[in-house]
Order: structure tokens, then sequence, then C-alpha cells
């Protein structure tokens, strides 16, 4: 037997090495649709939103500023913070209907729009929810299921529907990412661009990962930037003629690798403030702002790279 050792031997470091190369051909395959060249966006500068707050506010008399709350540690569903340092809160016990939402985008007429996201367990109706997108009425404020993507089907090895939610002031239209079909090996996200009026996918692209969407106007035209699910990176798509462009293009990535980026927001003339967790497509209970990392990413022209500074 011992004789046959060195050859067993070498045959478990050939199989080692053949499944290796197998899993990263599975992986450069999934990532077909990202270009290799690091991108200049051009200048770009913190604009005012078009989203005005929700009417019902305004009819019970609560004052600016607000403050959507979607953590969960102590409030079901949604939370708003208000008045002079935040400290008072408006908190109706519809907003539980739906179960928990992880982000949301505020349109020009005051509407919220919440994707919905698994906690620390999942619940019976958990799979269900994840393919929907919710809407808090700026009108009556009530939470109802706005629209469903029917192709979203969430798996006991990923939880995970609807996975980001941007507003698109420009043409009135959503920006919505889901990763649901994802596994290990394989990339398989898709970015729909969603007509609210007439609650219709006016397109979608496939095989990218979106932890976070959000658009940005550079002196260069108009992005759509992400952060993947994938990877600690930020990826730009440009968008022409309201329909996002291929391939996604590399802006940086976090020096850390195991954080992901949850939230993208222009800071200051080209900064963006870049929100992150770790995330491995299981179940996550980092929720609160101080279960996240801060890091401001800013765009030296001079050099043509990204400096990136951690918030302390």
């Amino acid at each position: 037997m011992k004789k046959y050792f060195p050859i067993l031997f070498a045959f478990i470091i050939l199989g080692i090495v053949a499944f290796l190369l197998f899993f990263k051909k599975n992986q450069v395959s999934s990532l077909s649709s990202i270009s290799q060249d690091p991108l200049n966006i051009g200048i770009f500068q913190k604009e005012k939103s078009c989203a005005i707050a929700p009417k019902f506010l305004k009819d019970m008399h609560i004052p600016s500023p607000y403050l959507i709350d979607l953590s969960q540690k102590k409030y079901r569903g949604i939370a708003l913070y208000y008045g002079k340092g935040l400290h008072n809160v408006l908190h109706a016990k519809q907003w539980e209907e739906y179960g928990h939402f992880s982000t949301y985008s505020v349109d020009k007429k005051g509407n919220i729009y919440l994707a919905p996201m698994p906690f620390i367990s999942i619940e019976k109706k958990t799979f269900m929810r994840q393919k929907s997108i919710y809407r808090l009425s700026s009108r009556t404020g009530i939470v109802t299921p706005f629209m469903t993507l029917d192709d979203i089907v969430p798996n006991k090895n990923n939880p995970y529907g609807i996975s980001a939610i941007a507003y698109d002031c420009s043409d009135e239209s959503l920006w919505v990412a889901a990763i649901d079909e994802t596994d290990y090996r394989h990339e398989k996200g898709v970015i729909y661009h969603i007509d609210i009026k007439q609650k219709r996918v006016l397109n979608k692209i496939e095989g990218f990962d979106a932890l976070s969407l959000t658009l940005m106007q550079s002196s260069k035209g108009k992005y759509l930037l992400a952060g993947s699910a994938r990877d600690s990176g930020l990826y730009a798509f440009a968008i022409l003629n309201h329909s996002i462009q291929l391939p996604a293009m590399p802006l940086l990535k976090l020096p850390d690798a195991t954080q992901h980026i949850r939230k993208i927001r222009v800071s200051n003339t080209n900064t963006l403030m870049l929100e992150s967790i770790e995330f491995n497509y299981s179940l996550i209970v980092q929720t609160t702002r101080e279960d996240r990392m801060v890091t401001y990413a800013t765009w030296e022209e001079e050099g043509e790279k990204w400096k990136m500074q951690l918030k302390q």
C-alpha cells in the first residue's frame, strides 16, 4: 500500500488543481461583463435631490429634518425620527406588516420605495416578500406592495431577492437590483430598469450582483454606480438615452476585502461616502450605522486615482 501512496497523493494534488482551475474559469466567466480598465468618470459634485418629504408628515405637523430608520433594532419595519436632534419618533403599527426592509429611495412626490431583506432569521413569508418592491404612500402614509418581479426566486441557500433600489429623477423610473439566482461559483444578479407609472420593466442586464445602487451625473455623463455583493469593489455603468450600457467599469476597491459597499452618496466635489458591511449571501445582522464602516473616496484628477480615507 505504501508504494502506491505517492501516486494517490499525486492524484489528490491534481484533483485540487483541477478544481481550482474550474472555479477560476467560472469566476472569470461570471465577470465577463466587467471591463478590466479603471474608469475616469469625470468631475462630479453634490447635487440637490429632487426628493421631497412625504406629504402626510406635513398633514401631521411633523417638521423637518427627518430620518428614515430601517435598522429593525427597536422598531420593526420602518421608523421616522424627526425634530430637533431627531429625538422624536413616528412608528405606525401598519409599517410592520411586511417585515424587514433594507434600503429605500424617495421620489419627487414624497413616495418612499422600499427594498425587502431578511433579517436574522427566515420567516415563512420571507421568500415571497423578497420579489416585491414596496411603497410608503406620500399621501396616506400606508405601506403596500408596489410591484412584484415574478422571475425573482430566492431559495434556502440564498435567501436574498431584491437587494438595492434607486429613484431616477430624470424620467421618474426605478433602478432595482436582485441577487437571488447567484450561487458560490456563479454571479447571476440582475439590474432592472422600471417604469413607475406603468409598473413595467423597461430593460434589464444580467450577470452583476449589486448590493447598492445610486445615480450620479458628472462632466462625462450620467452613471449608475453599483457596490458589488461579490467583492469590495465599486463599479459604474454609463447611462445613455435612459438605457444602461455594458460593460460595468471598475472604479475602486475598499482596502478591506471583507467589506461590501451598502450605501453610496456624493458627499462633496469629487468625493463619495461609502458605507460598507461584511456580506457573504447569508442572513445579516449588520443593520445599524454602528455596524458599518464609512470610507471617503476622493478622485484626484492630477494623479487620476482614488484616495481613500476611513472615517474613525
